[in-house]
């Protein structure tokens, strides 16, 4: 069963809909662009009547009394992004990652192989076979507790939030086959 996301985190606030939307003025809806914090999907709302949405603003989009959202239209591609939107998701990425340090760090202690040949961690950009191999090393000795912990343990490490960050951003623009962390 696919769990929904329960809270968003606001990219861009278009209170006068989007500027090619063809319709006249009056029949436009104010439309809010948003990613989930727990699946980073990319979303777009619409919000109750005279709600003013700030961008890096988290509103409520679960099942229950929403207090400024009106409905989910649906999930969006990366492309139909607004430039605005665009710049703020490298930012909300940055700071879910910070913000969820351990479910990332847990994802390193826990990353399997995905064939005979691939592994999970090969997907995480800058990590190559001999990381791989030493960060699975490292992991059997003592699980990380954190990203400052594997860069001390692991040699030559890339910094593991920038990677994740990266690898984020990656899937959100549709670009990888495997999704690790965007559903």
């Amino acid at each position: 069963m696919e769990t929904k996301e329960e809270y968003a985190v606001v990219l861009d606030f278009l209170p006068n809909g989007y500027p090619f939307d063809p319709r006249p003025m009056f029949r436009k809806t104010p439309i809010a662009q948003a990613m989930g914090k727990e699946h980073f999907s990319i979303l777009e709302l619409v919000p109750k009547k005279g709600i003013f949405l700030q961008p890096h603003e988290e509103v409520y989009i679960g099942e229950g009394k929403r207090d400024k959202i009106h409905h989910i239209i649906g999930k969006i591609d990366s492309e139909k992004l607004t430039t605005t939107a665009m710049a703020e998701l490298h930012h909300v990425v940055e700071e879910a990652v910070v913000k969820n340090e351990k479910r990332f760090v847990d994802f390193f202690n826990h990353a399997q192989p995905l064939t005979t040949r691939m592994h999970q961690l090969e997907l995480i950009p800058g990590l190559g076979k001999k990381h791989m191999w030493e960060i699975v090393e490292r992991r059997e000795e003592k699980l990380f507790e954190s990203f400052d912990d594997m860069r001390s343990r692991v040699k030559l490490m890339p910094d593991p939030k920038g990677a994740v960050v990266k690898r984020i951003l990656q899937e959100l623009t549709g670009k990888e086959k495997h999704c690790l962390f965007v559903r």
